[in-house]
């Protein structure tokens, strides 16, 4: 069924793969944790008469969620918020547990087109790359953090490596005047690196690619609130809950396998991206989660040729147990 609310830009990624994970039935509540265009609430809303909780901190959705909630009178709300506490934020709406939670990590696609928002050097704006328009932004990394600091920065959350050699090319450009702009950014970094559009007629990614996703997951704190989320989610979901995360990088791909892992009774060999509630647990600690399937689930070949984005993304899901939160994240501090 075609999309008439959710922004034409936006293509939900493993629509059908997801619905059919999550299993909507009548009568149960969702979350949709990371609600950017409503293609997965939609979604959810189409396949069963339930109820979606949105969450998404950008101000931006708010048009889209307005026209949804319209069209699903008391069967939509949006949260406005971070995924990372949904436990908390629907406790503020009177729900103690939910029947399902769908995540889908990363920037969305309209996010990504709004050259105005700072995530993309394909056309030129302001080094913003802030999902919620607040706090810290690429910008202020740009050109306040020292040289080693921000080489750390591209290497950890971009695998760039050639990190140190960008760094030091930002350090001696933001010398000369401040780096405001997106494609000022790029432009260093591939005069800083060099690049080649083709070799062996084979299309090269710009070198800008990766510091880009480095300086956006670190601003947006991404994988901090990936591995707080799935937490929030172990919290929240109810006995035959399920739990379905959409990633695209390794870096989210990593955390999430290690959380299902470990939650349904897996070894776990820890992650510096990870609280520590992930690690460390008693041997006498029941599996949080049985795994609904074996592997990541990847999308077809035809949705890839629809929708190029989709290519690196990875479905996994696990349903809920009866057993009770793991004992270093029942508060869901970090410790």
């Amino acid at each position: 069924m075609a999309d008439t609310v959710c922004d034409p830009r936006h293509f939900p990624v493993m629509r059908d793969e997801i619905i059919a994970m999550a299993a909507p039935k009548d009568g149960e509540i969702f979350i949709d944790g990371t609600f950017g265009a409503g293609g997965y609430s939609r979604a959810l809303l189409e396949s069963a008469n339930c109820t979606v909780y949105a969450i998404d901190r950008d101000p931006h959705v708010q048009e889209t969620a307005d026209k949804l909630a319209e069209e699903y009178p008391e069967r939509f709300h949006l949260l406005p918020g971070c995924f990372s506490q949904m436990d908390i934020l629907m406790e503020d709406h009177g729900v103690g547990a939910v029947d399902g939670v769908l995540l889908d990590i990363g920037v969305s696609s309209m996010q990504f087109d709004d050259a105005q928002r700072g995530f993309s050097f394909q056309n030129d704006g302001p080094l913003s790359m802030r999902m919620s328009d607040e706090g810290l932004s690429a910008e202020d990394v740009v050109n306040n953090t020292g040289e080693n600091e921000l080489a750390d920065i591209i290497y950890q959350y971009g695998e760039e490596r050639k990190s140190r050699r960008i760094a030091k090319a930002i350090i001696e450009a933001r010398a000369i005047s401040p780096i405001t702009r997106t494609a000022q950014l790029a432009a260093i970094i591939e005069k800083a690196v060099g690049y080649k559009r083709y070799i062996k007629g084979k299309r090269q990614i710009h070198p800008a690619t990766r510091t880009f996703q480095a300086l956006r997951i670190y601003v947006n704190d991404e994988l901090g609130e990936l591995a707080k989320g799935l937490c929030a989610a172990e919290r929240i979901l109810a006995p035959g809950g399920r739990l379905c995360v959409v990633s695209f990088h390794s870096l989210e791909d990593r955390i999430i396998k290690q959380f299902f892992k470990q939650r349904s009774g897996g070894i776990s060999q820890g992650s510096r991206h990870m609280p520590q509630a992930l690690s460390a647990v008693g041997e006498e600690t029941l599996p949080a989660f049985t795994m609904i399937a074996r592997g990541a689930v990847k999308p077809t070949k035809t949705e890839i040729g629809q929708n190029i984005r989709s290519r690196s993304a990875k479905l996994r899901g696990a349903c809920r147990t009866s057993a009770a939160v793991y004992p270093r994240d029942k508060s869901g501090d970090e410790k």
